[in-house]
């Protein structure tokens, strides 16, 4: 048969979470928690590849957002500070599961090391910068690097102002060629949020390939003939790869798919929450509020047991569930690839196309990582499938159907449900009224500090914009904090706003907004026009 073609996509994004004025945030563990339990994870994947030999090839999405958090100075110190608490209390952990079950004082054991490894790969290996890591993957070509938009906005939300979709992208590349030193080929979409005509601004931005969920891709015009399992180019000479959402399900379907098995992790019970709170308080939060630590003690057990009720958690019998689900994911590889080639002769090599957050993989999913680096080296050892970058797969294609995607996202239902919706719909209009008053603005001749006071209220647009702020209230997690930002960001705006019409420059507040939201600082007003 003829051989098939996986793409992995890992699309890391966290929203511009960076509070300099306080000493700690809770929302800035976030990022912490996703350095801990995904990124350093991955990284360590990478090294443990490449020494066994195998020739690795993924495809990672790096936000703009992500990549400015990740190079703050001030959040690599207070993710030292963060990770020494953590493993000060996994040492203490270590000592008290002593008169413990011994299976508590295995896992204490092996958070304990686990931790002091991650600290040594952060701060020893990368100097406290793990973009390098990154970028010393993709110079040896395992990895392909991409971005996405400026602050992550879904840009159909704003398909009536060409000026700001190109904003968004603009930015977004601005930020990848700053810290990687080139532009990238491919974009991702937030939410992989499409429009007809999307594609026209990406190629005007030098974007060679984009991806969309499968409904955008079946759905448009004409008709796929090779379904998702090929790329198709736009009419404006953009190539389009498709999810296939139904086979991405196999993996993270809370129902059905290989996350659920009773043996891995359970997310949801950590002794931020279990243990007495004179024991735990110098771990958590200033305020009291109780976390997670990222030490966990349970695994899923069954979907009928309540959190109370888990078992105890084992790696080493996680890791065997690893293996027999590595296994079987590719076996069902195998057997699509040999019923694609039955259904579709001239297909000369299916594409199958999975693309995740990578924060699924480590963080939601622990033993996710393991189970990716299982994945891996099965492909490797087999001849009949293959891991590939996109850039692998255009350079080899010989001919491409012209197709014009249509409106489409990932997510429940897939058209923008979860990001406009009867909790969160009320952002737009506040989000129009800053655009049309900045449109209002450009035409006319400022001085230098004025041009300056224009920038940063395209800077407290672009971040009220985040994808990430309509996502948590709609979902109904720490939605206070989302709210908050969108307010701040608006309020920020509209005082901005007030400087600039009264010719009344409040020069300490200027320069606190400039300090406290540092990102974007090459912002160039006059691209709203």
């Amino acid at each position: 048969m003829n051989k098939g073609n996986i793409l992995f996509i890992l699309h890391s994004h966290l929203p511009y979470v960076r509070h300099p004025d306080y000493e700690e945030f809770m929302e800035e563990r976030w990022l912490f928690e996703a350095i801990t339990e995904t990124y350093i994870p991955l990284i360590r994947m990478f090294k443990k590849l490449e020494k066994k030999g195998i020739d690795f090839k993924l495809t990672m999405s790096l936000s703009p957002t992500l990549i400015e958090m990740l190079n703050s100075i001030d959040l690599q110190e207070k993710y030292i500070r963060y990770l020494k608490k953590i493993i000060e209390l996994s040492e203490k952990e270590y000592e008290t599961t002593k008169d413990e079950e011994l299976i508590k004082h295995k896992m204490a054991d092996y958070y304990r090391n686990n931790f002091k490894e991650i600290l040594e790969i952060f701060e020893k290996h990368y100097k406290k910068n793990i973009i390098n890591a990154f970028k010393e993957y993709e110079e040896k070509g395992y990895l392909e690097l991409i971005t996405t938009a400026a602050t992550h906005a879904v840009l159909p939300i704003y398909s009536e102002y060409p000026e700001i979709i190109k904003m968004q992208i603009k930015y977004g590349l601005e930020t990848f060629k700053k810290y990687f030193g080139h532009s990238p080929q491919g974009f991702w979409l937030p939410e992989l949020g499409y429009f007809e005509g999307l594609d026209s601004y990406l190629k005007e931005y030098g974007i060679k390939y984009f991806f969309v969920e499968k409904q955008g891709l079946i759905y448009g015009n004409p008709y796929p003939i090779y379904n998702v399992y090929n790329p198709i180019i736009t009419p404006d000479n953009v190539f389009v790869f498709a999810r296939d959402k139904e086979n991405n399900t196999e993996i993270f379907d809370t129902e059905t798919g290989y996350l659920t098995d009773p043996r891995y992790r359970e997310f949801y019970r950590d002794i931020g929450f279990d243990r007495d709170y004179e024991y735990i308080k110098d771990y958590i939060d200033k305020s009291g509020v109780r976390c997670n630590t990222g030490i966990k003690y349970y695994k899923i057990t069954g979907k009928d047991k309540e959190l109370f009720d888990k078992m105890l958690y084992d790696i080493d019998e996680a890791y065997a569930a690893v293996k027999e689900d590595a296994e079987d994911f590719v076996q069902k590889r195998l057997k699509q690839i040999k019923k694609i080639n039955e259904e579709i002769p001239d297909l000369k090599e299916p594409i199958l196309t999975y693309a995740f957050d990578t924060e699924f993989f480590g963080h939601w999913w622990y033993e996710g990582i393991m189970f990716l680096e299982k994945v891996i080296e099965n492909v490797y050892n087999h001849k009949e499938i293959e891991l590939k970058k996109p850039e692998e797969i255009l350079n080899e294609m010989e001919n491409v159907q012209v197709v014009s995607p249509t409106k489409s996202s990932w997510g429940i239902n897939g058209y923008f449900e979860e990001w406009i919706n009867g909790n969160n719909d009320w952002i737009y209009p506040a989000i129009y009224e800053m655009i049309e008053v900045l449109k209002s603005k450009i035409n006319k001749l400022w001085e230098k500090q004025e041009k300056d006071i224009i920038s940063l209220m395209i800077r407290e647009l672009m971040l009220a914009q985040s994808s990430d702020w309509a996502f948590i209230i709609s979902s109904g997690t720490t939605v206070e904090y989302a709210v908050n930002r969108i307010k701040t960001h608006v309020k920020r705006f509209f005082e901005l706003n007030a400087m600039l019409e009264s010719g009344k420059i409040e020069k300490n507040k200027l320069k606190y907004y400039m300090w406290v939201d540092k990102i974007f600082e090459n912002i160039d007003y006059s691209v709203i026009k």
